[in-house]
């Protein structure tokens, strides 16, 4: 899946925003696009290097995601209680990885606002 596509599937999303918010930290050096519902992250990644996604995810489900999918990992600058990182083209089918993004936006979502 190319990141245009992946930002297009994400884009499609009831509600979805997308923001470039840390290019004071990163200073240049990479930009990270950050896809929000309701005002709140579910998902980010390196647009300069689309090699990972990190997504929110139930604490319950991680555990049995990282057993199955090798490319199931730590999050990039993400709490490990509640974000998982994904790396593509590995072992994760981009299905699975749509999936992945539909949970973390449900997740985010159903929040309170």
């Amino acid at each position: 899946m190319s990141i245009e596509e992946f930002r297009e599937y994400c884009l499609s999303l009831p509600e979805v925003t997308e923001a470039t918010p840390f290019e004071k930290f990163s200073r240049g050096r990479f930009t990270i696009l950050v896809l929000y519902v309701n005002g709140h992250m579910f998902c980010y990644f390196n647009i300069d290097d689309f090699t990972a996604i990190t997504v929110k995810c139930d604490p319950a489900e991680m555990g049995e995601l990282k057993e199955r999918y090798q490319a199931i990992g730590e999050p990039f600058n993400g709490d490990k209680r509640y974000w998982i990182s994904v790396q593509l083209g590995q072992d994760v089918p981009d299905d699975e990885v749509k999936a992945l993004v539909r949970k973390s936006y449900e997740l985010v979502k159903s929040k309170k606002r």
